[in-house]
């Protein structure tokens, strides 16, 4: 069975790691790779380990899968400017054989790459919940990481198949429910540094030493993620909304709001939420 070809437009850490562990795996022969810059697409090839470095999307070769590493904002800006370059002659009827592609983003749906199911090509979303700090240390910790899949059947068959060689777990997401599905990972990942940053900011503004906030920040950031690890985020409340205290909730979001009207109305809409998760528990 020939290996399949990828092309990737688009080399930021997300790309870059794919495209490293499937060239690592054989399962994509890397093909060629545009960036903004050619320097950028060249620096791409070689953390990926293979690739030609092009300067346009014109200088691109046909290939059986095109990945679209690219800022959600330029998703679909992408997939026009690629059906107008090689969407002649590439037309194709809905079977298995058109080209697949697909872009990374975990809040746009696959209907982003329009243009190009237009000409008959397999299109979809496929979505890492992994923080790709570096390509290092994505690479390292990929194993076992989710991946949701969304768009046409075909498309997403294929990457199951390639995601899961890498070693992802994959699972479909409804087009209808993409957003709510990356709001999801933003509240379970993006907004644990802000509200982090608030209690500090609220520590220091009563005075606590910042060596005690350092400290704090260690103990309770670990205790908290160690208790909801092992009885779920119900069993792991705790405070005013755990004991169902509402005039402590009441007194608190008042003080908090003196400070800073944001925070406070932040504390009481997350007071309210809390509150539902005991009720919920009970």
């Amino acid at each position: 069975m020939t290996t399949p070809t990828l092309n990737l437009i688009g080399a930021g850490r997300v790309g870059q790691t794919l495209a490293h562990l499937w060239h690592q795996r054989g399962t994509y022969i890397i093909q060629d790779v545009l960036t903004t810059r050619h320097k950028s697409s060249q620096a791409a090839c070689v953390t990926i380990g293979a690739g030609k470095a092009v300067d346009t999307i014109q200088a691109m070769r046909t290939a059986d899968v095109w990945m679209l590493a690219v800022p959600d904002a330029h998703i679909a800006t992408t997939a026009y400017q690629l059906q107008q370059a090689l969407g002649s002659g590439t037309e194709n009827s809905d079977t298995t054989s058109a080209p697949v592609a697909f872009h990374c983003s975990g809040a746009l749906a696959a209907e982003q790459l329009a243009p190009l199911a237009e000409i008959g090509w397999h299109t979809a979303s496929a979505h890492c919940i992994l923080s790709f700090a570096s390509v290092p240390s994505a690479v390292a910790q990929f194993a076992g990481t989710p991946c949701a899949l969304e768009g046409h059947a075909n498309a997403c068959n294929h990457l199951r198949s390639a995601f899961t060689a890498i070693g992802a777990q994959c699972f479909d997401v409804a087009s209808a429910h993409k957003v709510l599905y990356h709001a999801a990972a933003v509240f379970a990942t993006n907004f644990l540094p802000v509200l982090q940053s608030v209690a500090e900011e609220a520590w220091h503004a009563t005075g606590v030493p910042p060596e005690i906030i350092m400290q704090l920040r260690s103990a309770l950031l670990a205790n908290a993620t160690a208790n909801i690890i092992r009885q779920g985020p119900a069993g792991a409340l705790t405070g005013p909304a755990a004991r169902g205290d509402l005039s402590a909730i009441a007194h608190q979001a008042k003080v908090v709001s003196a400070w800073n009207p944001d925070a406070g109305a932040a504390y009481t809409t997350l007071s309210q939420l809390a509150l539902g998760m005991k009720a919920t528990k009970n």
